[in-house]
């Protein structure tokens, strides 16, 4: 009898650890690059953004990003026109994945973050950093094994209440390592 419950069980593991090895390649380190378009009353801005990351499980994993500023935008505030670029932002994520088909991910983010701006008034140059919460979804669509297409929206709520908060849509290409 105990045979055959010892039988039953490692064919139960087995049974088992057969999805979980089909699975282990959906983990490992990857990277994106790419454009991320931000909205925040009114001041579109813009940035080149790049992340790196570890998918430590099929469905969850934790990255960092860094991102810094190439497009500025003019804006009115009381009849008073400024202008305003994000110099550069860095934030840490931990990322749920939902795997939809074999080559497409829904993907979940919640993070804290840190952005520096520099606003310019009549000739004068403030610069002044905020922290922020930031959430968002996303989608990845995998081209092959290692290359991507990924498409994120971010949500960023400053602490800093001079800082307006901030909707990111961001695109980039995608490479697992």
């Amino acid at each position: 009898m105990k045979t055959l419950m010892s039988a039953a069980a490692l064919a139960a593991l087995s049974v088992a650890a057969v999805p979980a090895l089909s699975h282990a390649q959906d983990t490992g380190v990857y990277g994106t690059l790419g454009y991320a378009g931000s909205r925040a009353e009114g001041a579109d801005t813009g940035a080149v953004q790049g992340r790196l990351g570890a998918r430590l499980t099929p469905h969850f994993g934790v990255e960092g990003e860094l991102s810094g500023g190439v497009k500025d935008d003019n804006i009115d505030q009381a009849g008073v026109r400024s202008n305003i670029e994000q110099t550069h932002q860095a934030a840490v994520y931990g990322v749920g994945f939902l795997p939809v088909t074999p080559n497409i991910d829904l993907i979940g983010r919640v993070g804290y973050g840190n952005s520096q701006f520099k606003q310019t008034l009549a000739g004068v140059e403030n610069k002044f950093d905020a922290d922020s919460v930031n959430y968002g979804v996303g989608a990845q669509y995998k081209v092959d094994d290692k290359n991507g297409v990924r498409l994120d929206y971010t949500r960023q709520q400053y602490r800093d209440n001079d800082a307006a908060d901030a909707n990111v849509v961001s695109v980039g290409y995608a490479r697992k390592f």
